[in-house]
């Protein structure tokens, strides 16, 4: 009872801390008389949407509560509604708070880019704390309300919780993605490709749409998606609590359901350090704005794991549970770090993008889907690495606590994907309202982290749900007799399952499903190349033989044909021992059931 109790005290404590971020942000000035009315135009396009929203997701969870009632049980009924509002809550809180500080951060990015940094980002750790500490808070309360029950019957309630939670993320994410992108692309459509216009110019009647579709979509769908999986990842550990006891990872039952509270709530601990720990110079480089929010998700990494071992000591478990919650946490801080890799113009992915732009617009579609296609590969043998080591130290039960160590930071994480929108609206506000270069300068930096941040986040929502899902689906085997425990040892009524229900061979899986992505991006990446440098030689031809272009000389044709030959044969190795080499290093190393799956 003590450890839940201060669980509860921690996530009381994370929303009193939203509460001082929200009065710190609110305080700042709001600007011009322009900025106030963009502000309040892109305020009441979203919240309009968040009302007709819910008012069609209140009636989904109206009938779906109905049916649990009369299907399985009043409690579980209780505990999806209660997952649902605890959901919906954050997502409106999170984008309430978002839509009343982009004008804020124009205002603030008027004095320095150190002080739009501060308004935004902490606009989006009012997202990240309160996803994390309602997720928290939300599953004591259900323990006040329903663990008198015992350990056994809890766990057949409370995930109904991440059921509810689940129903918002769906309508959030699937809503709020379809309006943002469809209001997006009609902007641009309309103003940059048919008028000639720029992207945020006030003549355009689509421009405050699309702001509202950046708050929609990625601070309330994400918020949801990610509330989603962080009480899903707790939930799954603890319904796996008997494997961690029959296996002797934990003393019993009640240490197994402390376990994954105490890493979400130390987790809640250090995302409010390392948020404090975020500020920049006045230099408007991107190396600077990364470095910032790096200190404050490595910081909180860093006391995520210092915390964690203390909590495995106190709870007299097993020191493997406290490297399978290691595993995850590193898995999540490679895929940020791989995805600020690949999104962020200060390395060579994006800049080789840039790059295709001088050959046409052709040559830079091909070079940014291989490029999307190759960024797959670090997180997916990332997640593949963390499922192995967490299986190693901890079994099923390992894996689930690996998804809570990935997701233990979320408090910050979140807050850099949340901050990414409120810096996108602040850089059209400032063109809207024609505040000058110099405060674009500093609005479009914190735009283009915005951009990266974003992407990380996606990379940490679909990382942490790969685990999340996994867990879930352990879970259901045990809940559904496809495999039992035995006197310590798993039981299978099918004996293929004992030999494809495990980490080596859902590792095979994962690094199957990322082949064919590395496959076509190379060979993307190889038909971009030649294309390119074709395209120069053809530049070339045109600009010092004139004769080309009046009919008197012939070109060269056999340059172009040389050129596309050798570019193709020296490019066409990389996938073709990519091909030939994986089966084989899977089968080596992992088994002849993983390269079965492969």
């Amino acid at each position: 009872m003590e450890i839940i109790l201060i669980a509860l005290m921690v996530s009381i404590g994370g929303l009193i801390v939203v509460g001082y971020l929200a009065h710190s942000t609110l305080r700042s000035d709001q600007g011009s008389e322009k900025i106030r009315e963009i502000s309040e135009a892109i305020k009441e396009g979203a919240l309009a949407f968040l009302y007709r929203e819910y008012q069609i997701l209140a009636v989904f969870v109206a009938i779906v509560a109905i049916v649990l009632w009369l299907g399985i049980g009043w409690r579980q009924c209780v505990s999806f509604v209660f997952g649902a509002v605890c959901s919906m809550t954050a997502g409106y809180v999170g984008m309430s708070m978002a839509i009343r500080s982009n004008g804020r951060t124009t205002a603030a990015a008027q004095r320095s880019l150190n002080e739009g940094l501060k308004v935004s980002f902490r606009s989006g750790s009012v997202m990240g704390m309160c996803v994390v500490s309602l997720g928290v808070l939300g599953l004591c309360m259900l323990y006040f309300a329903f663990g008198g029950l015992g350990v056994r019957e809890f766990i057949t309630i409370i995930p109904a919780y991440g059921f509810g939670a689940s129903s918002v993320a769906l309508f959030a994410r699937v809503g709020g993605g379809i309006y943002t992108k469809g209001a997006d692309a009609a902007a641009d459509l309309v103003g940059k490709v048919e008028k000639s216009i720029p992207e945020d110019d006030p003549r355009n009647a689509a421009v405050i749409a699309d702001f509202v579709g950046d708050n929609v979509g990625d601070v309330a769908g994400m918020g949801a998606d990610l509330f989603e999986s962080y009480v899903d990842s707790i939930i799954a550990t603890i319904t796996l609590c008997g494997v961690a006891v029959a296996l002797g990872f934990v003393g019993n039952d009640h240490i197994a359901w402390y376990l994954p509270m105490m890493v979400a709530t130390v987790g809640i601990i250090a995302s409010v350090i390392g948020i404090f720990l975020v500020r920049v110079g006045e230099k408007a480089e991107m190396g600077a704005l990364l470095n910032a929010l790096r200190r404050g998700t490595w910081s909180s990494s860093v006391l995520v794991a210092i915390f964690t071992y203390f909590v495995v000591h106190f709870l007299h478990a097993e020191l493997g549970m406290w490297l399978a919650i290691i595993c995850g946490l590193v898995a999540g801080v490679i895929i940020g770090e791989s995805t600020n890799y690949f999104t962020s113009y200060a390395y060579k992915p994006t800049r080789n993008i840039s790059e295709a732009a001088t050959t046409g617009a052709g040559t830079t579609i091909v070079r940014g889907f291989a490029n999307g296609l190759k960024s797959t590969w670090i997180p997916l043998l990332v997640i593949a690495g963390a499922i192995i080591g967490a299986y190693k130290f901890g079994s099923f039960y390992g894996v689930a606590v690996a998804g809570i160590g990935m997701l233990s930071t979320l408090g910050i994480s979140l807050a850099t994907d949340a901050y990414g929108p409120v810096a996108d609206n602040s850089g059209g506000i400032t063109e809207m309202a024609g505040l000058g270069a110099e405060v674009r300068e500093r609005t479009d930096a914190l735009d283009s982290l915005g951009n990266t941040t974003a992407a990380t986040g996606k990379g940490f929502a679909i990382g942490s749900a790969a685990l999340t899902a996994l867990a879930l689906m352990l879970s259901y085997a045990f809940a559904a007799g496809i495999v039992r425990l035995d006197g310590g040892e798993f039981v299978f009524p099918n004996p293929l399952l004992s030999s494809f229900l495990s980490a080596p061979v859902i590792a095979g899986l994962f690094i199957g499903v990322m082949l064919p992505a590395i496959f076509c991006s190379l060979c993307l990446n190889a038909v971009g190349k030649n294309a390119a440098m074709i395209i120069d030689e053809v530049r070339r031809q045109f600009r010092e033989i004139p004769g080309i272009w009046e009919g008197t000389q012939k070109p060269e044709y056999g340059r172009c044909v040389d050129i596309s030959t050798k570019g193709a044969i020296r490019m066409m190795i990389a996938p073709a021992l990519l091909a030939i080499v994986a089966p084989l290093a899977v089968g080596f190393t992992l088994g002849k059931y993983a390269l079965a799956v492969f």
